[in-house]
């Protein structure tokens, strides 16, 4: 997009600048359209599962309902508790809502489709994602009230526990791909089960890494079983007891775009992310473009997310706890070793085969190609 408005006569600097700006919009606003549509999703999924209706009187089917609550709360009164701190009362969810988006940054839609594709974007989003629990313990420190201060406590206990095993997991991810750059890792998953599905999560090896990484994705965006800092019989409603109006509104809507971000990482790491499933030579297989693959393992996450969370009861917190510290991080630390020396092992080299798999596909310059990539198609 750059080197279109270069040819327009408009200088480098501000062509990158209005190429970036409008690759931000491309994906913050369908994010937060993205976002309402899939709170509609989580209510019609919960009710189907109580065998309920669900949201159906606003709009076609309720599909506006979502827009009728942002309405509702937007002309809302903004309620700032006189003994808060209100700078940081209300900074606190502008930070949970900004760096749930700034994750996004590095997502890859399809070949050629990120705003930044840089070699470190799985650490990217490792370090931005952590940056999340600082909204919510400002914002349970800022309302200068006993429950919310215990819920933010929890939170950040919560989301350090289980960040620790989710580190090592994707040390595995990482060695097996060669790469941290998050379009390298979907390029090395191309034909990894059996040479015919693109999918980390058919090795022996990388399935529990999987498993483990799902059961984190729910304990890290606060969702049931482990939505620990809402509960209700002793939190009220947690860290967000004291706002009202848009600022309750961007902690739903932060919560949720982390949790949209979570299900991007499980199909991007394990499920070959805007690759097809099948790695055959089917050519209508392969006209879909990859970011509607993409969307359909991101909508499959989000059902297990909804679905997980109708109907499995909430944990104890010293049983959330235990499950991070006592189950998940050893197993992560053994599946280390054992990936680390199964490679040394058989001699797998990562990088060349992610390099290889680019040329063969030719996703350096975007070239089409044949759908077929293993290494005994590029030796």
């Amino acid at each position: 997009m750059t080197a279109f408005f270069v040819d327009l006569g408009m200088a480098y600097g501000w062509a990158w600048f209005l190429a970036t700006v409008i690759g931000v919009m491309l994906i913050a606003l369908p994010l937060m359209l993205g976002v309402a549509m899939i709170i509609y999703a989580d209510r019609k999924i919960w009710a189907a599962i109580a065998l309920r209706r669900g949201p159906n009187v606003v709009g076609p089917f309720g599909l506006l309902q979502s827009f009728a609550d942002g309405l509702k709360v937007f002309l809302q009164e903004t309620i700032i508790p006189s003994a808060a701190n209100k700078g940081l009362f209300l900074i606190a969810p502008i930070i949970t809502f900004t760096v749930a988006l700034l994750a996004w940054a590095v997502i890859p839609f399809g070949p050629g489709m990120v705003l930044a594709n840089i070699n470190v974007g799985l650490l990217y989003v490792l370090a931005i994602s952590s940056l999340g629990v600082y909204g919510v313990v400002i914002s349970g420190w800022a309302s200068n009230s006993k429950y919310p201060f215990f819920s933010a406590m929890r939170a950040a206990a919560q989301m350090i526990s289980y960040e620790v095993s989710i580190g090592f997991i994707l040390i595995c991810v990482i060695l097996y791909a060669g790469t941290s750059n998050l379009n390298g890792i979907i390029l090395a998953q191309v034909g990894h089960g059996f040479g015919l599905v693109n999918g980390f999560v058919f090795n022996i090896l990388l399935f529990p890494m999987w498993v483990m990484f799902l059961i984190s994705s729910l304990a890290e965006t606060a969702r049931a079983p482990f939505d620990l800092t809402e509960a209700e019989s002793e939190l009220v409603a947690g860290y967000q007891t004291e706002y009202s109006s848009m600022s309750f509104a961007l902690f739903w809507l932060g919560e949720y775009a982390n949790v949209l971000l979570m299900c991007a990482l499980n199909a991007i790491l394990f499920f070959g992310g805007w690759l097809p499933p099948l790695n055959i030579d089917l050519i209508p297989w392969f006209d879909i473009p990859g970011i509607i693959w993409l969307l359909l393992k991101i909508l499959f996450f989000f059902f297990i997310f909804s679905w997980v969370k109708a109907t499995v009861p909430r944990f104890r917190y010293d049983q959330l706890m235990r499950l991070g510290w006592k189950v998940f991080l050893p197993l992560s630390l053994v599946f280390v070793v054992l990936v680390s020396g199964w490679l040394m092992l058989t001699r797998y080299d990562g990088n060349a085969y992610q390099s290889n798999c680019m040329v063969a596909r030719g996703a350096i310059d975007g070239a089409p190609v044949s759908p077929l990539c293993r290494i005994e198609d590029v030796q």
